[in-house]
């Protein structure tokens, strides 16, 4: 997902802890989105800068 929005690993992180980015969920260890989460994440911010 960094690589999709274009940020750094480490700011995905901080976004899970204060709740702001899309919903992820663990598999094992490793931290895992949606595709469809995260659509309609950005989309939800793109209505916001209109």
């Amino acid at each position: 997902m960094a690589d999709l929005v274009g940020v750094p690993v480490e700011t995905v992180y901080q976004w899970r802890r204060k709740h702001t980015g899309p919903r992820g969920f663990r598999v094992g260890r490793h931290l895992r989105y949606d595709p469809e989460d995260v659509r309609v994440w950005i989309s939800s911010l793109m209505d916001g800068v209109a």
